[in-house]
């Protein structure tokens, strides 16, 4: 593997998307198990026990590192599910676990001290004070930096914390707290931050109406489009809302962070690693993602431009565009 510029941290919702990553050149990939304890709890994704054994030991075959997200917050009384989680990515010899509730980085300091730990952006951490919390009471060894932070903010952050620090590169511009979002649930009884899945597709619905789609979340209908323009799937925080009479997106617009162009400002920042959204993507996005990031970051880690790779990620964006999301603040 090529000399690290930053580390990339790449995304694995299936076995088949671990190996993707890890054959495109990760130098490590986070993933979850097939239940409620992480994030991106959806149909079809996600490892099982034996799954994870598998994957862990072809990435450290290939020199790459294996992440587990244990990122949601359980139900009161309930931590069951998450102890276990913990437990069995010990026992798979994972690099590091990604945990975000308070009460479950307690049990992995005190069952697991030698499992890294990581900090994930579902706890929001984004100022030294809450960062330091994280650091002193549970020996956090990185954080993962919430989307809404400009470069100059992440590079002071930085400088403060003394801990490695994690920002994202690509996907979802992000608009919303981290782990402090309760729109999906509100509109179907179901919790992002304990079941793990933001707008869970057993409520979605796609409608046919006056030669229009209209796309649904629960009874709400979130948006509606024109026939052959691109259906998204409906989360809330990318709905169409009519206010004053006119329809628009109110929260955030379908546009991807690619922050690919930025690498230099980021590692000047002091930033760690990279992170490259996509545990719902495709096997192909993640190979044409991960191999780009791959390539900018050698050509940097040998003092070339890493303007060949600059451009590549336009057709994997979403809505077709792209976006420094919050790195550069244009209100500044």
């Amino acid at each position: 593997m090529s000399a690290r510029y930053l580390e990339l941290v790449c995304p694995a919702g299936t076995p088949a998307a671990l190996r993707a990553a890890v054959e495109a050149g990760a130098d490590a990939v986070y993933c979850g198990f097939r239940d409620c304890t992480n994030a991106r709890n959806y149909p079809g994704l996600n490892f099982d026990r034996g799954e994870l054994c598998e994957g862990i030991v072809y990435a450290h075959d290939h020199g790459c590192k294996v992440l587990i997200a244990i990122n949601t917050f359980p139900r009161a009384g309930d931590a069951g599910p998450w102890h276990r989680a913990i437990d069995e990515a010990a026992a798979a010899g994972a690099d590091a676990v990604i945990l975000a509730d308070i009460g479950i980085l307690d049990y992995a300091t005190r069952r697991h001290p030698r499992l890294r730990r990581h900090l994930s952006v579902q706890a929001s951490a984004a100022n030294s004070p809450s960062i330091a919390f994280y650091r002193e009471n549970f020996d956090v060894k990185r954080v993962v930096l919430p989307r809404v932070l400009a470069v100059e903010d992440v590079a002071a952050l930085i400088a403060e914390i003394g801990i490695e620090t994690e920002v994202f590169a690509f996907g979802s511009v992000g608009p919303m707290s981290e782990g402090r979002c309760f729109l999906s649930s509100y509109l179907t009884g179901l919790s992002p931050t304990s079941e793990g899945a933001c707008a869970p597709a057993s409520h979605v619905t796609y409608l046919k109406k006056g030669g229009r789609v209209l796309s649904t979340l629960g009874e709400v209908t979130l948006n509606s489009f024109a026939r052959g323009e691109p259906a998204a799937y409906p989360t809330p925080c990318k709905g169409r809302y009519v206010t004053h009479g006119r329809a628009s997106y109110l929260f955030e617009e379908p546009v991807a962070l690619n922050a690919i162009s930025i690498l230099t400002e980021l590692k000047a920042a002091g930033v760690t690693a990279l992170k490259i959204e996509g545990r719902q993507r495709s096997r192909a996005y993640v190979t044409q993602i991960v191999g780009t990031f791959r390539q900018a970051l050698d050509a940097l880690a040998r003092g070339d431009s890493a303007s060949m790779a600059i451009g590549h990620l336009k057709a994997e964006a979403e809505g077709g565009r792209e976006s420094f999301g919050a790195y550069h603040k244009g209100w500044r």
